[in-house]
Order: C-alpha cells, then sequence, then structure tokens
C-alpha cells in the first residue's frame, strides 16, 4: 500500500507539472526543449572531433611528425573554444527551462492554493499536506529542476554512448586470448568490458543506495518542521517572551534539530556508501583499456594513438553508462520532493472535490430574498467528515440592522461567521447577500501585512487607494492619530503594535473601505470597556446605515446592537435558541458613568 501510495503521488505530480508543455501554456517551452536537445547532439559531435584529435596527436607524436603535431595544435583552441560555447548555451537553455517551468508551476499551484480560501480550509481538514510553504518553495524547485537535468543527462548520457560504442567497437575489433592450449576470439571486447563494468558498478549503486529515497524523504520531512518550528517561534516571540517560555522552546528546537541531525546521519551513510562505488568507478574507468589495449599495441596491432582514442572513448562511454550511479542520490531526492508536492496537490483536489460534488454537503452562496441585506436559510455548518457544528440557523437580517450572536464557548459561533464569510465550505443551506452589497471582515486577530503603515491601513486594497490625509483622519477617529505621520514608515507593525493597537487599525480601515455588511469576530476583545464603547460608538456614528453581524462574549456589546440571537451547543450541533431585540442603555450607562465621576472618594 505504501509503494501504490508514493506511485500515486508521482502520478499526481506529472499530472500537473506536464501541462508546461501543452499548447496553452508558455510558448517558448518546446523551441527551448528542442534547443536543448540540438545542443545536446551538437556538444557530442564536439566531443567526437575532440576524440578524434586526440588520436591524431598521439599518432603524431609516437611518429615524431612535427608538422601535424603543430597543426593538431594550432586546431585544439577552435575546437575547445567550440565545446565551451555549445556548453554554456547548453546550461543557459537548461536553466531557462527550469525557472519557466518552475515558475509555471508556482504560478498555478499558488493559484490554487489562495482560491476560495484553501489555504485556511487546508488546516481544518486530514491530509499530508503540513508546511505547504516550503513544499511551494523549496520542493516544487528540486521538482522542477532535476527532471531537466535528469532528460538532458540521459540523453547525452544515451547519445555519447552511442557514439562512442562505434568507436570502441571499431578501435578494439577482437581481442583473442590463449586460454588452456586454444585460442578465444572476443569480438568487441572494449565494448563488451564496458557494458559489463557499467552493469557492476550500476547494479552496485542500486543495491548499496535502495534505501535512499526512503532517507532523503525522511529528511526533507524532518528540515520542514524545523524550519516551521523556527517560524512559529518568531512569529509569536512576543507571547513566548512574556510567558517566559524560551527553555521549553529550546528544548523542542533541540527535540527536532535532534532528527534533523538523525536524518542527515543517516543520509551520510548513504552518501559514503555510494561514494565507494562512484569513486572507485572514476580511478578504475580509465585504466582498464588501456591495459585492455595494451597486448594489441604491444604487438604492432594498434597505434599509440588509437589506444589513446580507446581509451578517451572508454572513459566517455563509461561516464554515460554510470550517469546513474553519479546521479542517484539527486534522483531519490527529487523522487521525495516530488511526492511532498503531490501531496499538497491531492489535498488541494479534495477541497475542489468537495466544493464540485454533491456527496458531501456544501454551503451555498447567493442573493438575499426581498429587502434583506444578510439571509442565513436552513443554514448548517459541519466538518469536512460530515460532523456536524451549527444545525439549520434561520436568520433575516435586514438593512442598519446590528445583530449580536452570542453563545457559551465551543458553540460554534466563530464557526458560524467563517461560513458566512466563505471560508468554512462544508455544511448545507444558504447564506444570502443583497445583491452587489459589499462584506469586510474584523477578525479578532486582524493581519498586519509587511511593509508601510500606509499598506497595512489599506490592506486589502493597494495602498494608493486613498490619499494620506483620509488615513490620517481615520486614524484620527479610531484614536491612532499620533501614527499619521509615520504612514511611510517601512517597519515590522505586526510586532510594533500591541492587541488593542492592531484592533483600532484595523477599524480605521473599516472607515475607509466603507462596506454595506460588517461582521465583527471578538473585533474589540484587546480594548478595555471604555475604548471598546468610544470604537463601537464612533463606527456606529461614522457608518450609520451599515449592517453588523458581530460575534463577542462581553455583555456591553448588547448596548451597540440592536437584536441577539444565541446559539446553545447541543447533541448533533449547535442550534439557534432565541432571537431578541435588544434595548439601547447607551444613555444610562454613560449618565451612570458621569454620576459615578462626581461621587466623592472614601476618605
Amino acid at each position: 500500500m505504501e509503494r501504490a501510495r508514493k506511485r500515486f503521488l508521482l502520478k499526481r505530480f506529472w499530472q500537473s507539472a506536464r501541462g508546461y508543455w501543452h499548447r496553452k501554456s508558455d510558448k517558448l517551452a518546446w523551441p527551448f526543449s528542442i534547443g536543448l536537445l540540438v545542443m545536446i547532439g551538437l556538444n557530442v559531435c564536439f566531443q567526437y572531433g575532440i576524440n578524434v584529435w586526440n588520436r591524431g596527436l598521439f599518432d603524431a607524436i609516437e611518429q615524431k611528425q612535427a608538422s601535424t603535431v603543430y597543426f593538431l595544435a594550432a586546431l585544439f583552441p577552435p575546437l575547445v573554444i567550440g565545446s565551451v560555447g555549445l556548453v554554456t548555451i547548453q546550461v543557459w537553455i537548461r536553466m531557462a527551462i527550469q525557472r519557466r517551468w518552475r515558475s509555471w508551476l508556482t504560478t498555478s499551484l499558488v493559484a490554487r492554493w489562495l482560491a476560495h480560501g484553501r489555504y485556511y480550509q487546508l488546516n481544518l481538514i486530514d491530509g499530508d499536506h503540513k508546511n505547504p510553504e516550503a513544499r511551494i518553495s523549496e520542493d516544487l524547485r528540486i521538482s522542477t529542476e532535476s527532471p531537466v537535468d535528469f532528460v538532458a543527462g540521459v540523453i547525452s548520457a544515451f547519445v555519447s554512448a552511442s557514439t562512442f560504442i562505434v568507436v570502441l567497437w571499431t578501435i578494439g575489433g577482437a581481442l583473442t586470448v590463449s586460454l588452456g592450449g586454444s585460442e578465444v576470439t572476443i569480438p568487441g571486447f572494449l565494448v563488451i568490458t564496458a557494458v559489463l563494468y557499467a552493469a557492476i558498478t550500476s547494479s552496485s549503486i542500486a543495491f548499496i543506495g535502495r534505501n535512499f529515497v526512503q532517507v532523503s524523504e525522511a529528511k526533507n520531512q524532518v528540515e520542514a518542521e524545523f524550519r516551521y518550528t523556527l517560524t512559529r517561534i518568531r512569529e509569536n516571540g512576543e507571547s513566548i517572551a512574556l510567558l517566559g517560555g524560551e527553555e521549553e522552546e529550546r528544548n523542542d528546537l533541540d527535540r527536532r534539530f535532534g532528527n534533523v541531525r538523525k536524518q542527515w546521519r543517516l543520509l551520510a551513510r548513504q552518501y559514503m556508501r555510494t561514494t565507494l562505488v562512484s569513486h572507485g568507478s572514476l580511478l578504475i574507468a580509465p585504466v582498464v583499456p588501456v591495459l585492455l589495449c595494451a597486448p594489441k599495441f604491444l604487438d604492432g596491432s594498434m597505434t599509440l594513438g588509437q589506444v589513446m582514442q580507446a581509451a578517451s572513448a572508454f572513459t566517455i562511454v563509461q561516464s554515460a553508462f554510470g550517469w546513474l550511479v553519479d546521479n542517484y542520490p539527486r534522483l531519490a531526492d527529487w523522487n521525495a520532493c516530488a511526492r511532498r508536492v503531490a501531496s499538497l496537490m491531492v489535498s488541494l483536489d479534495s477541497l475542489e472535490k468537495a466544493e464540485n460534488s454533491d456527496d458531501l454537503g456544501r454551503i451555498k452562496r447567493g442573493d438575499a430574498e426581498g429587502s434583506a441585506m444578510l439571509t442565513l436559510d436552513e443554514l448548517s455548518v459541519s466538518l469536512d467528515n460530515g460532523t456536524a457544528v451549527v444545525k439549520e440557523t434561520e436568520v433575516h437580517i435586514e438593512p442598519g440592522e446590528r445583530v449580536l450572536v452570542a453563545g457559551e464557548s465551543g458553540s460554534g459561533k466563530s464557526t458560524l461567521v467563517r461560513a458566512i464569510a466563505g471560508l468554512w465550505p462544508w455544511g448545507g443551506g444558504s447564506v444570502g447577500f443583497r445583491p452587489g452589497a459589499e462584506l469586510f471582515m474584523l477578525p479578532q486577530k486582524p493581519y498586519i501585512p509587511a511593509g508601510t503603515l500606509r499598506r497595512a491601513v489599506a490592506y486589502p486594497r493597494a495602498a494608493e487607494s486613498w490619499s494620506e490625509e483620509e488615513m490620517a483622519t481615520a486614524l484620527e477617529k479610531v484614536g491612532l492619530g499620533r501614527l499619521s505621520e509615520r504612514l511611510e514608515e517601512e517597519a515590522p507593525w505586526d510586532h510594533t503594535l500591541s492587541g488593542g493597537e492592531k484592533q483600532r487599525l484595523a477599524f480605521a480601515r473599516l472607515l475607509l473601505h466603507d462596506p454595506d455588511i460588517i461582521v465583527l469576530d471578538e473585533a474589540t476583545s484587546a480594548l478595555d470597556e471604555k475604548s471598546q464603547d468610544s470604537i463601537m460608538e464612533m463606527m456606529i456614528s461614522e457608518l450609520p446605515d451599515v449592517t453588523v453581524l458581530s460575534v463577542g462574549h462581553r455583555p456591553e456589546l448588547e448596548a451597540f446592537h440592536s437584536r441577539k440571537i444565541t446559539l446553545e451547543k447541543r447533541e448533533g450541533g449547535a442550534r439557534l435558541v432565541s432571537d431578541v431585540a435588544l434595548l439601547k442603555p447607551r444613555r444610562k450607562r454613560r449618565l451612570f458613568r458621569r454620576s459615578s465621576s462626581t461621587r466623592p472618594e472614601k476618605q
């Protein structure tokens, strides 16, 4: 089953990767590919020319023909320049294919990953898709670079082997040896020796490195986990520092890095074993043809030039046959990386299938009926395995209404918000919006992008969407006026701003975007009660006609809403148990604060 899974993953990788050569993909894919083949063929021709030159030079030296030696010496630079030029062009074309292929496949995979909130939904489903950022960056790079190298190497090895096997057969001829008083003639003895030699080395490396793929895959996995842990520590540095969790994080890092060292140790053993064969072959290969040709040279049936040509051809043939020996570690590494990329593709496939399949319930999104701004019709929210979280919720919200969703922790309030936003696709029923209405979400932890403060305020629109004056006004209204002069400043704002300041900044975004529907998911949880009241009053004052749906635990929020719906956690999924209108006692609360402030202090 494991072997079948691995074969399936490789097949899945190629299903997407080969699309680069389709008609509607990169127009330069086929021209570059054909150009690479042409360069390989021309380079082999130059190799053959140098091989023939090698024979002529040593024959001239043996016969002491000075003029021929000088002529061949003058011919050598053009041969070298031509060969080097062809190899350089071949490298450029090969790397251009790798670069463009990686770019095409990365763009395609990232588009699928970001579409319909799948980058978020991957966190909600089971599957082998941990650390997608590492799979998209490092694993996909290796997955597209190595196949081009392999194909170019195999074709070059095949053409070189085919060409120089003919040379070996022509030069070497037959070898006659005496065995037990009788003579045995071996036709094409150099070719037979080269094939046997390559078969021995290749089979040896295949046997010795049979666990290379598994070890390389395990190494890539633990490396990705170690990088992910380091990233998590950096992203949550403030919380770790405040809690004094450095020692615990250090222990976790030591454990994970211990796994990295262990896998690298196993991989080093594999490299050591394969190096024994590859390096031994590298030392022995040039000597074997000379020893085999020595008897024929000594009896005068071969010239020195023929011996050197045969030795050169034998080395080229052996190098071609031994291509697998030299590249087996990279092949194993590619195998592991391609399967990791394919695992992410399979998880995205399952999400796409769920989006288009009727087997698993899907929440429908469409237009609200009548005058309603937002409708939840028989809305049920479930996990990807069908387990219900929220069951059959029926809510109609009119324009300008401000609805508070309440309920105990775990009753599905935030899940309901995600379903409304379209991030949680599984369930039943429908979510309807007034045609043309713009929805704006304010999560509990606002996202602060890298770059300038201006970009952070304008997000998710471009930083140039509003003038500095408009942004400064918005910041002033949410209590961040002191930051107005730093709009063009680039800083780690995600770490510079406090939790409350981030939530205030999110409300500044809200004022700039001026949407029709606002969904607040604990959007004021980091603010104290007074600041919360100020922000909510400001929002209602600045956006009096906006429709609001908010999730919150604080009872004080009721003062800023006209309606309250309550979810109750039950067996088989949370249900809506009440939907009541709310009074607006904000004046009483302000009067109470005013009278409290004038009350004399106790002595």
